[in-house]
């Protein structure tokens, strides 16, 4: 163990940060309508068995090549004597990196909604795509764009929030900021989680997340559950390489693990049960949806018609504030880890560098929603390069190429080049045996790799968004 490397300071921090890289938007705004299209209960079991088959293999490969280095992601490959994969480590990086760029600027949204909720909400009730539109720079009513100045402020205040957490380092920083976010983000959930079920109406929607409707079934449900379990879990993104490094040997991976999964698991299920049902009480089953959309739009007008709706729109958006981050503060962590050990700059500079580079870089993102033309600046041969397809670009490369092939390369590595049996090694350094060694080493060689290389080719040759 490298003594001069920074360390969680107990356990539980490690778990609570860990559990909030995995804990993100997705959790919240996309889980609960994938469950609904996939028959509710059938998606949650399908869901529970790829974790532990798929997930769990995944995740102590990625937290084992980052203990057993002691280093960032880019250099771990060579620490363990493969130089060659290097490149694994690059494309994990580079993926933390475009992903804070738009994910900081979402982070931003959220924010704005949670101040929009605690002084203007009778704007956001009177129209709530409308002001959407406005947050996103767009004049709904006449279709222009303009600069959202108001929401680059508060991407700004978000991820400054963000570096100012990273600055701090590793125990008195994200450790000490997770172990308040994360209890605030189950108490959060439990308050709405109460407030849902007890709507008039909800119980239709929690008879439809409790039945097990088979004839929703298909093998597009079992490909959602599988790519929504992946990336849920933070894997093929440098997080918990990083995140491994700073485990000291005497913590137990597999348990750790097994608990990481657990309580993300558990948030996604609790975020359904609180979406479902609230949706069903008051729009009816043809409201439920996912993503941004249906986060900034439909839930607003759930609220609307729910008593006592402005206050839990503010507890809302603060969950998914957390959420965003938790799931932030892990990404910038390992963009840093890696540049202050390669450049030998400190901690403060380089986190203040990064997070203003990457900013900069989202406020394109944020600009894109409202579809403005850059051109005479970029080019395309037809009518110019537009903000959208930047926007996509940068989704497309992150979702469906770089995250399936860097957490490809991991397992492929520890499945044939380090060899499984160098990682259980690593696992039973805490001095108690990995029971499940032989069933893991067949699950990292052959069946977790084969599940991504089936994510990487649904999603980039026929088009379909699973992440």
């Amino acid at each position: 163990m490298d003594n001069n490397r920074a360390q969680w300071g107990s356990r539980i921090g490690f778990l609570l940060a860990a559990a909030g890289s995995a804990v993100g938007l997705g959790n919240i705004w996309k889980f609960p309508g994938k469950a609904f299209e996939g028959g509710g209960g059938a998606f949650l079991l399908i869901y529970i068995v790829i974790v532990v088959l798929i997930g769990m293999p995944a995740m102590i490969s990625e937290l084992a090549i980052g203990r057993a280095s002691q280093a960032n992601v880019v250099d771990s490959f060579g620490k363990l004597g493969h130089k060659g994969y290097a490149w694994v480590g690059w494309v994990g990086w580079l993926v933390a990196f475009i992903i804070t760029c738009y994910y900081s600027h979402v982070g931003g949204w959220v924010l704005r909604y949670v101040a929009a909720y605690a002084v203007q909400s009778a704007e956001v009730y009177a129209e709530p795509a409308g002001f959407f539109y406005k947050v996103l720079g767009l004049d709904a009513a006449s279709g222009t764009g303009f600069m959202p100045w108001m929401t680059l402020l508060f991407a700004a205040v978000f991820i400054a929030v963000c570096a100012f957490v990273i600055i701090k380092g590793v125990e008195s920083g994200i450790e000490r900021f997770n172990k308040f976010g994360m209890p605030a983000l189950f108490v959060l959930l439990i308050i709405l989680l109460v407030r849902a079920v007890t709507l008039p109406g909800a119980s239709e929607g929690l008879r439809y997340m409790l039945s097990i409707d088979g004839s929703k079934v298909s093998g597009q449900t079992l490909l959602t559950a599988l790519s929504q379990a992946f990336y849920s879990l933070s894997l093929g993104m440098s997080i918990m390489v990083t995140y491994g490094s700073y485990l000291p040997r005497k913590e137990n991976i597999s348990r750790n693990t097994f608990l990481v999964c657990t309580m993300d698991t558990l948030v996604a299920f609790m975020a359904g049960f609180i979406i479902i049902p609230a949706v069903f009480a008051t729009l009816g089953p043809e409201g439920v949806g996912k993503g941004g959309g249906f986060a900034f739009i439909s839930l607003a007008g759930v609220f609307k018609a729910m008593p006592g709706g402005v206050l839990f729109g503010v507890i809302f958006y603060l969950l998914l504030l957390f959420a965003a981050l938790t799931s932030t503060v892990s990404l910038i962590e390992g963009i840093v880890a890696f540049l202050t050990e390669r450049t030998g700059w400190n901690r403060t500079r380089t986190t203040i560098i990064c997070s203003a580079v990457m900013f900069l870089i989202g406020c394109l993102y944020t600009c894109s929603q409202a579809a403005f033309s850059l051109k005479g600046i970029w080019f395309d041969f037809a009518n110019g390069f537009t903000y959208p397809a930047l926007c996509d670009a940068m989704e497309f490369l992150t979702d469906r190429v770089m995250i399936p092939l860097c957490a490809l390369g991991c397992c492929i590595f520890v499945g044939w080049s380090w060899k499984p049996k160098s990682a259980v090694d690593e696992i039973e350094r805490c001095g108690i045996r990995f029971r499940l060694a032989k069933a893991y080493s067949f699950l990292i060689k052959f069946i977790v790799p084969a599940a991504i290389i089936v994510i990487f080719f649904v999603s980039l040759f026929t088009g379909t968004t699973l992440s």
